[in-house]
């Protein structure tokens, strides 16, 4: 299995709380739970090998809805070597990195200040470290959440409200969650991007690293 694919993995499944996951010889299944996503297959390689028979034999062997498959490639590839009920999310998905530099004694990184009226928090329960940027109002205008494992930190849930977007305030959590991170000695950030999520985190030094396919299968004659 890919190191980044098994970085992603172990941070993704504590900070949603599911099962530990269960290797496969192509990569790993993990139960959560939801009744829209019973459990997920992830394949381990990423780019060229990701290999149209293992697609096809993994998708082959699902028969209930509600199960994802998350490839490390193309959807254009993944989507024309899947069978029918296969819904296909028709934007990609981004598996990224960053380096964590370590934390200053002198100068403490706390991700920036927020704009005036806006209040930050943070807390860490289960392994899993939140920040919350509230409104001046009180409402959410921005979070995020990550999970340190060892050298490895997973960055996942960065949302901002659209009322509170270009504010900085994405970067803020950001930001702040990898400072929470290399604060505890990892030394690389992990994450899956949407296509609006990737233009924030290349413009804070994330680099992409493979193209994400995520397929659902909604049954044999189903479509999303």
């Amino acid at each position: 299995m890919h190191e980044i694919v098994r970085a992603w993995v172990d941070g993704w499944v504590v900070s949603r709380g599911a099962a530990p996951p269960q290797p496969r010889p192509w990569g790993v299944t993990i139960d959560v739970g939801d009744v829209q996503h019973v459990s997920r297959h992830v394949l381990g390689a990423i780019g060229e090998g990701v290999e149209e028979s293992v697609v096809r034999k993994v998708a082959g062997e699902v028969t209930g809805p509600g199960i994802w498959l998350k490839a490390f490639r193309d959807p254009a590839d993944v989507s024309a070597w899947l069978g029918p009920g296969w819904w296909v999310d028709p934007e990609p998905g981004y598996l990224m990195t960053v380096p964590l530099a370590p934390p200053s004694a002198a100068v403490p990184d706390d991700g920036g200040a927020p704009p005036d009226g806006y209040a930050v928090r943070d807390w860490t329960r289960g392994g899993v470290t939140k920040v919350l940027v509230t409104a001046p109002d009180g409402s959410l205008a921005a979070r995020g959440q990550i999970v340190p494992t060892g050298a490895q930190a997973v960055v996942d849930r960065i949302e901002t409200a659209p009322a509170h977007r270009r504010r900085g305030l994405g970067g803020l959590v950001v930001r702040r969650l990898q400072a929470t991170a290399a604060a505890t000695g990892a030394h690389r950030g992990v994450l899956a991007a949407t296509p609006d999520g990737r233009a924030l985190y290349e413009a804070l030094g994330w680099r992409v690293e493979a193209v994400l396919t995520s397929a659902k299968f909604t049954g044999a004659e189903g479509s999303d």
